[in-house]
């Protein structure tokens, strides 16, 4: 029983695009090896898609380089081991306030970067510390800023729903549920505006997840995009429980990818790497090319709870957890598709996991002894400005820092 309704969670789909066989199944994880030459091997992806209102869809195949394929297992690895990393740390009470934690999603965030060019501008929730990793943060400014140190990446300002990076064309993490949407709209008519007559427009991307799919300016966003024909895209990263309450409980319509009504959509297997970028393609195409928005949505699972407040087992069982890590894992899944194509052994995939466990316990050890912001000049820089130029700041006196050896939580 539990089986068939992690089956039914995840793929939702018609008989016509049913789940791997028994028979292409390896200890749990789909084989999706077809063939190779030199260091290029083809996927298939049959049963990753589905579509609405779209004639075209995406591939059912897609074909990848040893060094490509490396380089996801990496860098999702990476953001696994930073997340875990960030669960033992707020335990240990070196990170305060709210964390979001991205593990068991990091296909869609490899996915997506793997799909889109730098000038794309992507905005997201505040589950941002995977996205912040994949669009060229760090290990160590992100840590830094979780632990509110002036090397972290909005020089401790921001924290853990905050990041931002304007030189990578991301727009952050938002703290207000859905208030990512209207502004991912404002980057899709500057990409619109600015885009050369002619030749494809960059792409503006904002994510959210399940349980703010319903909100209003989400609407309102969608009505907009549509009528200006913006090259905006709606990705909902469907993990289910939105902040823990099942979905089929917290909404009327489940299908997602189907929500723009007449803007069309596209469902993406999110525990896929491989459909995630394929998928990804051929969003970023249709919409780049000036046809207009689409709605994405991504079908993947969060282990943790909703936040580190949470412990995610009073709205699901932990045997549905158990169950999604043997048979839906995203890493798992890449490093049996190294295997099988022949890019990596097992003892190659060990000696990676256990460099890039070195290098996070390192970029860790070194945003701790990352100082704490000052007032002047870290604090309030680029809050207030006397002469109207940002190099200008004013420190108001009337602003001070918190009395920490009278405080009880230090």
């Amino acid at each position: 029983m539990l089986a068939a309704k992690a089956s039914s969670m995840f793929l939702r789909r018609s008989a016509s695009s049913a789940a791997p066989t028994a028979s292409a199944l390896r200890n749990g994880i789909a084989n999706r090896f077809m063939s190779s030459a030199d260091d290029v091997a083809t996927f298939d992806l049959t049963g990753s898609f589905e579509t609405h209102n779209l004639e075209t869809q995406p591939n059912n195949t897609i074909d990848m380089s040893k060094e490509e394929l490396l380089s996801h297992f990496e860098l999702m690895y990476t953001m696994r081991r930073m997340e875990i990393t960030c669960d033992n740390e707020y335990k240990a009470r070196a990170i305060r306030g709210f964390c979001h934690l991205y593990d068991g999603q990091e296909a869609v965030a490899t996915g997506v970067n793997s799909a889109f060019e730098p000038e794309d501008s992507w905005i997201t929730s505040y589950r941002c510390h995977c996205t912040a990793l994949a669009r060229g943060g760090t290990v160590g400014s992100i840590l830094g800023e979780l632990f509110g140190n002036v090397d972290g990446q909005t020089k401790g300002k921001g924290g853990s729903m905050h990041f931002y990076n304007k030189a990578h064309n991301f727009f952050g993490g938002q703290g207000i549920v859905g208030a990512q949407v209207p502004v991912g709209l404002g980057l899709a008519f500057a990409n619109h505006y600015n885009a050369a007559p002619g030749q494809p427009m960059n792409v503006a991307i904002a994510c959210y997840g399940d349980g703010a799919a319903n909100q209003g300016q989400i609407w309102e966003s969608a009505n907009m995009a549509s009528l200006w024909n913006l090259p905006m895209i709606f990705c909902i990263e469907n993990n289910h429980y939105g902040m823990g309450t099942s979905m089929d409980r917290h909404s009327s319509h489940s299908d997602y990818y189907k929500m723009g009504n007449h803007i069309p959509g596209v469902r993406i297997d999110g525990m896929n790497v491989l459909a995630v970028k394929e998928g990804m393609r051929f969003v970023k195409d249709y919409v780049g090319g000036g046809n207009g928005p689409m709605y994405v949505e991504m079908m993947t699972y969060r282990y943790h709870g909703h936040s580190m407040s949470d412990p995610g087992t009073t709205y699901r069982n932990r045997e549905e957890i158990a169950l999604t890590r043997s048979t839906r894992d995203p890493l798992e899944f890449v490093k049996r598709t190294l295997i099988d194509a022949g890019f990596a052994d097992a003892e190659q995939i060990k000696e990676t996991e256990k460099r890039i466990r070195k290098d996070v316990a390192a970029q860790v050890k070194e945003a701790k002894a990352s100082p704490k912001p000052t007032i002047e000049p870290h604090l309030f820089e680029y809050v207030y400005s006397a002469g109207g130029g940002k190099e200008d700041n004013e420190f108001p006196p009337h602003i001070r820092m918190p009395d920490f050896v009278k405080s009880k939580f230090y």
